[in-house]
């Protein structure tokens, strides 16, 4: 069933950063059975136990919310997309991603960023929810959706990927989402120190590794205010309050919790905007604090 286009920009939740506005343009919203295949750790009795998750990031019996959404921006001129999430009419194994037909480009759209003014893609990773967008169809052929920007990874993402042994359902995904924005010549890969990378004034890639191998996290600064858009180094607000509890498709869990430690640590009690690639409404907050970890303080969206 299609998802109705968002007609009014006013529909489109934003955040201010700065000078910077940040759009989230949502894609869907992942059925109750994701939380307990992804985020194994995180039982009923664990997610009730935090009361500051209830309602907007769980339900009273314990069951997560998780969305997927993109985040556009405008950032000195240029226009950027963070993530292309899972993108329409594409053969996936996991049933709720599959053959989708949502407004996503309609919502991206309206937000003020149709696919011809895209300047800059993101990715923080190469994951199937990731970077469906990439690619639409177009008379039965898998073409670049956003023609005219430079699609940007990690270079030891790309890497890894090329010598890993794919099952079909990856192989499928790379075939119809990555292999067409290289063979288009739109895929740049970036070399990613342990100190981060910019990749344009005010936009940096930070190493999160764990989940993947290159994946990164994004950090905007506008006018002495900063953002973080967290990818899958953290999925859910869930793992503020317990960094262990990592993700059942972690390549390596160990790693993918030292980095969630270490960018909680740089996070907490800042000022800094926290943006969920995977949070539920209201998306956003700052991490603060929490007993023996840490709480996301809700940041809700602006009233435009």
């Amino acid at each position: 069933m299609s998802t109705p286009p968002a007609t009014d920009p006013t529909a489109v939740p934003s955040w201010t950063v700065g000078d910077v506005t940040v759009h989230r343009i949502d894609e869907v919203l992942l059925p109750p059975a994701t939380g307990p295949w992804l985020l194994p750790g995180a039982t009923p009795g664990l997610v009730t136990a935090q009361d500051w998750l209830h309602p907007h990031f769980a339900d009273d019996r314990g069951v997560l919310h998780i969305d997927s959404h993109s985040f556009a921006f405008t950032l000195g001129g240029l226009r950027v997309l963070v993530d292309t999430g899972i993108g329409n009419g594409k053969e996936r194994a996991n049933p709720a991603w599959h053959d989708l037909d949502t407004g996503f480009l309609e919502d991206l759209t309206a937000a003020g960023y149709s696919p011809d003014s895209v300047d800059l893609v993101i990715l923080t990773h190469l994951h199937a929810d990731h970077v469906g967008w990439n690619t639409r169809d177009v008379n039965g052929e898998w073409v670049p959706t956003f023609p005219n920007a430079r699609y940007l990874t990690s270079r030891t993402e790309r890497e890894f990927w090329a010598g890993y042994d794919m099952d079909e359902a990856r192989a499928q995904m790379f075939r119809d989402s990555v292999i067409p924005v290289e063979r288009a010549g739109l895929l740049d890969l970036v070399d990613v120190p342990a100190e981060g990378v910019e990749a344009a004034p005010g936009l940096r890639l930070l190493p999160t590794p764990g989940h993947t191998p290159g994946h990164v996290a994004v950090e905007l600064t506008s006018r002495g205010r900063t953002a973080l858009i967290t990818g899958d180094c953290i999925h859910h607000p869930v793992q503020l309050a317990h960094p262990a509890i990592g993700a059942c498709v972690d390549i390596d869990p160990q790693q993918a919790e030292t980095s969630r430690r270490t960018l909680l640590g740089s996070l907490a009690d800042t000022d800094t905007l926290v943006l969920g690639t995977h949070f539920a409404p209201p998306t956003a907050g700052r991490v603060v604090t929490h007993q023996d970890a840490y709480r996301l303080s809700p940041a809700p969206a602006d009233s435009r």
